[in-house]
């Protein structure tokens, strides 16, 4: 199994001013004149990881990381105020990804990302196809109605236990999206003891999600205070609003991208992410490829995933800027 990069650390780190009362942080590692890339991190509101930055060669890649609006490094957080929850859309970071391309004066880079960094990057390309050498996308994700409801409603038929008390930290919501819009209720309120136990219940069921694989354990994050609501805020403001995404706009979308090489790896029995969305895009994008791992987990900087990750990586590493 192919392993991660050793330890890397960033060569230039900094902060983004957006104008709109948002910093955001990001850092870049690698050879300053290697091949770009961007990483989009999971969640919304996961952050970027020091794992992250061992996917990609540092002897090929000039890679660039950053924490997306409210969460991480970025200021204002989502743990200390509801503030970033403003000027905070999809739009506002297929925004911020641009800025920080001209920023750093690429013509075109690579696009990675994992979980719903995998939806915000497939809409980046749609948007920018002329800025997109190749894409990478681990534990694939578009936002449908059919993937949120799968995440927060039907995948409870496997899981009752831990979905009934899900379901009871949110009287009101029903399932699904309104699941989503129930919680972002909650963790407004001015009451910090309601936002606190909303987070933690809707952070237990994504770790449920998890403990799935005897194999894995939640990590650490889910135990962070700030972590934990900042996370959930985020979740459920993206989810709430279905991520500012017209239904099926990315699979719809697909024919503006089908030309741009890419990478698809994906979990068969991934609890979190339906193999259903995977499939039905690399029916539509002939340019990609689309790898189905037997034992995997959804991470995509851990196990099999990982390995996979940094073979595709390998090998557009090769090709040309």
């Amino acid at each position: 199994m192919k392993p991660l990069y050793p330890e890397l650390e960033p060569y230039r780190s900094g902060w983004l001013e957006t104008g709109d009362g948002h910093r955001v942080y990001f850092e870049a590692c690698g050879r300053p004149d290697g091949k770009p890339a961007v990483v989009l991190h999971g969640g919304p509101g996961s952050g970027c990881s020091t794992r992250h930055r061992r996917l990609f060669d540092p002897d090929i890649y000039n890679v660039v990381l950053f924490d997306q609006r409210g969460c991480g490094r970025s200021e204002p957080h989502a743990a200390v105020t509801l503030d970033a929850l403003t000027a905070n859309t999809t739009a506002h970071l297929l925004a911020d990804i641009e800025a920080l391309r001209l920023l750093f004066g690429f013509e075109r880079w690579l696009v990675f990302g994992g979980s719903w960094g995998c939806t915000l990057g497939l809409a980046y390309a749609q948007a920018h196809p002329h800025r997109v050498s190749e894409l990478v996308l681990a534990g694939v994700t578009s936002a449908s109605r059919a993937e949120l409801d799968w995440l927060y409603g039907d995948i409870g038929m496997m899981m009752p236990d831990y979905f009934e008390a899900f379901r009871a930290g949110a009287p009101s919501g029903e399932a699904g999206i309104d699941m989503a819009r129930a919680y972002a209720g909650l963790l407004a309120s001015s009451d910090r003891d309601i936002a606190a136990r909303a987070a933690a219940d809707w952070c237990r069921w994504e770790a449920s999600l998890v403990e799935v694989d005897p194999r894995s354990t939640p990590g650490p994050h889910w135990r962070d205070p700030a972590f934990v609501l900042a996370f959930a805020r985020l979740v459920t403001h993206y989810f709430s609003h279905d991520c500012w995404l017209e239904e099926r706009q990315i699979i719809g979308s697909m024919d503006r991208i089908a030309h741009l090489p890419g990478a698809m790896i994906h979990s068969r029995f991934d609890p979190s992410a339906p193999l259903w969305t995977a499939w039905t895009l690399s029916r539509a994008w002939p340019a990609a490829t689309l790898k189905v791992l037997d034992g995997a987990l959804h991470s995509a900087t851990s196990g099999p995933m990982a390995a996979a990750v940094v073979e595709a990586l390998d090998l557009f590493g090769t090709t040309p800027r």
